[in-house]
């Protein structure tokens, strides 16, 4: 089960990693080299195609197999590969995770709630840019590392 759990974690946090790191290396520069109108409207269309059952099965699932790493790190500890399946449930529940909940999706809320060719969202618009590729950079790392720590765990095992 415990390498079951890894290699299932490992694709998850691997793949959710890729996403961000998209995001994090073209498509905000692309969004933010648009006119301002143009790059918000695209983003809230991104905001809306994103809840679909395939990438919300991806990052949730991998949340809860984070929840799974976590608890079969304590309940088989200190067995091989422990340590970083800890490490690779709790860098991916907080640092992916909780960061989207708490940084990135109130930034997506807000830019949802304003028309594109406002004035509004056009002054906003450089603050989300900036911020939001911020937290996501954060998150694209803590992906990755999780996605790594899954497959330290692997090797340990």
């Amino acid at each position: 089960m415990v390498i079951t759990l890894a290699v299932l974690l490992c694709i998850g946090a691997g793949t959710i990693g890729g996403v961000f790191f998209a995001f994090s290396t073209f498509v905000m520069k692309a969004l933010s080299a648009q006119p301002s109108a143009h790059g918000i409207a695209a983003m809230q269309q991104i905001n809306t195609a994103v809840l679909n059952p395939v990438f919300l099965g991806a990052f949730l699932g991998s949340a809860l197999l984070s929840v799974v790493a976590v608890a079969t790190s304590i309940i088989n500890w200190p067995s091989a590969g422990a340590l970083f399946l800890l490490a690779s449930g709790l860098i991916y529940l907080l640092g992916s995770f909780a960061v989207t909940i708490r940084f990135n999706v109130p930034r997506n809320e807000r830019l949802a709630k304003m028309d594109a060719g406002s004035t509004e969202a056009i002054e906003y618009w450089s603050t989300y840019v900036r911020e939001w590729t911020w937290w996501n950079h954060v998150r694209t790392i803590a992906s990755i590392a999780a996605a790594a720590c899954a497959a330290g765990a692997l090797v340990a095992t």
